[in-house]
């Protein structure tokens, strides 16, 4: 009679163990999207940069000539792009150009709404907003590290790791459209000022990791934020007004322009796929089959293996 109730007890347990979600999928996510199969993020080369810096621009004018249509309709219209792209990104198993550089794009048209709408309707300064902002994706970076062990791109082969990934990239969108505005209304700067301010900044982590030993997650990390006030504070240069220091070419012209360039350069990336992760320090066939790095731990690596798309 022991051993029955011994054997029914171990049986519920591993049914119990075998309802659990795949190591890395979300509780909910992972029931309704894919496990990755190898990485979702670009491998970091110059092209990413410049990919990066024209989506912040393009985002920036994008949000600010939705602004015209109320906060209902422009609003609405961010909400929707956002939503829409989170589910192309992650109904995906592996980094698609196209996907991920739609979602970058309402992230960074999304995130200037929201850093935007906290200011303009909630009355919050932008010396306020920025340091929000900048506790919210210190936080972020810790739930990250705190749950994962690592904040590298190169370890973004699970659904929780892409999940803390894009949280990190809507902070940080929220965080540069705070800063640029700050540095160029609250401190005088002017437009073009701050743009060449972020343009000399943008300089010490590369310099820092060349030529200093900086670690590369934090040097990344460090670049990426400063991306979005630079491209943001060129976009308003463009398309802003004369007497707010801008050169008046308009908020719908200038977004459509670093559309079509985000555009041209995605398709590149897609056709020619220069950015693919490669695959190191593993056996060719595990390789092939899984896709990710040799600086993702063993324990956590996505055994993919014999899976397709």
């Amino acid at each position: 009679m022991t051993r029955r109730a011994g054997g029914i007890h171990n049986a519920s347990f591993r049914v119990r163990r075998s309802r659990k979600p795949k190591d890395g999928q979300l509780p909910v996510l992972g029931r309704i999207f894919p496990a990755p199969a190898a990485a979702k993020v670009p491998e970091i080369i110059l092209l990413f940069w410049v990919a990066k810096i024209l989506t912040t621009a393009g985002g920036e004018a994008t949000s600010d000539y939705l602004k015209t249509w109320g906060n209902i309709g422009g609003g609405g219209t961010e909400l929707v792009l956002f939503v829409l792209g989170l589910l192309m990104q992650f109904g995906t198993r592996r980094y698609r150009a196209f996907a991920y550089w739609f979602l970058a794009f309402a992230i960074a048209i999304f995130g200037t709404g929201v850093s935007d709408f906290l200011h303009l309707d909630v009355h919050i300064p932008y010396a306020g907003t920025t340091l929000l902002w900048a506790v919210v994706l210190a936080a972020v970076f810790f739930a990250w590290y705190r749950s994962e062990g690592t904040l590298s791109i190169h370890s973004v082969t699970t659904q929780r790791r892409e999940a803390f990934y894009w949280a990190t990239v809507f902070a940080t969108f929220a965080l540069g459209t705070a800063l640029g505005d700050f540095t160029a209304t609250s401190l005088n700067l002017g437009y073009l000022g701050s743009g060449i301010l972020f343009g000399m900044v943008i300089l010490v982590p590369a310099l820092a990791w060349w030529r200093l030993g900086m670690n590369s997650i934090a040097a990344f990390w460090f670049a990426y934020v400063v991306t979005r006030p630079l491209g943001a504070s060129f976009a308003d240069y463009i398309s802003k007004a004369r007497n707010l220091s801008g050169i008046n070419f308009g908020d719908g012209p200038t977004a459509l322009v670093f559309a079509a360039a985000v555009l041209i350069l995605v398709a590149y990336l897609a056709i020619v796929r220069p950015d693919i992760q490669r695959p190191l320090g593993l056996d060719a066939e595990h390789t092939q089959s899984v896709g990710v790095r040799s600086d993702v731990p063993a324990a956590r690596r996505f055994e993919a293996k014999g899976k397709e798309d």
